[in-house]
């Protein structure tokens, strides 16, 4: 398997126990099977960055797959409560918190890989609605596949740092980048207003007292 890490500088060899705590899966090393969304991602508005290719053998790793059918959205959305920092305002968003993280807990011990969706800032506001009460089950399912920005790896295991080799780089010019990655923003943005003027879908799954 080849992956794909978008950064503003070269990385031959990722650290072990580096990256911030309170990512989407915790501490690791992020990626992506899709050059294109690494390159989105290696830019911002005045900087231009690089897309950072690696080889990897997954034959001896253990991959938690969020998005198989063995686990729910709440799965995913467990982990995230989990590491990434939201400010809970109201007892139901406190109490969905409860509940989620005691339901749909996922243990990572063991785990090499975390394969999953990737919450940038509009798929977290996406998650805290949801949390919220203000939108479903089935419309944040919906909402995460607005931005079509796909899954991403999270190396997580020293013995997974250990079977990623440096295969090359290629730079990324941010004037051609940083529009791509703002239209497709602005596209899933778009998208979710439009979801949100639906009227309330009797029937589906919403948080609630």
């Amino acid at each position: 398997m080849f992956l794909y890490h978008g950064s503003d500088h070269i990385i031959e060899r990722p650290e072990f126990g580096a990256g911030k705590k309170h990512n989407d899966y915790g501490r690791g090393f992020y990626c992506t099977e899709n050059i294109e969304l690494a390159k989105e991602w290696a830019v911002s508005e005045d900087t231009d960055g690089y897309v950072n290719k690696y080889s990897i053998d997954t034959s001896k790793l253990s991959i938690l797959d969020i998005n198989s059918e063995e686990y729910t959205m709440l799965h995913w959305l467990g982990i995230l409560l989990k590491n990434r920092i939201f400010t809970l305002s109201t007892p139901l968003e406190r109490e969905a918190k409860k509940y989620i993280l005691n339901n749909f807990n996922i243990s990572l011990d063991g785990i090499d890989i975390v394969k999953g969706y990737r919450a940038d800032d509009s798929y977290f506001s996406y998650a805290r609605d949801f949390i919220s009460g203000v939108i479903s089950y089935e419309q944040l399912s919906k909402a995460l596949k607005l931005g079509k920005l796909g899954e991403q790896y999270c190396l997580i295991s020293k013995k997974a740092f250990t079977a990623i080799e440096y295969a090359g780089n290629e730079y990324v010019d941010s004037k051609e980048w940083y529009p791509r990655k703002m239209l497709r923003d602005m596209y899933a943005r778009q998208g979710y207003r439009n979801m949100e003027k639906e009227e309330y879908r009797k029937g589906e799954l919403y948080i609630t007292n």
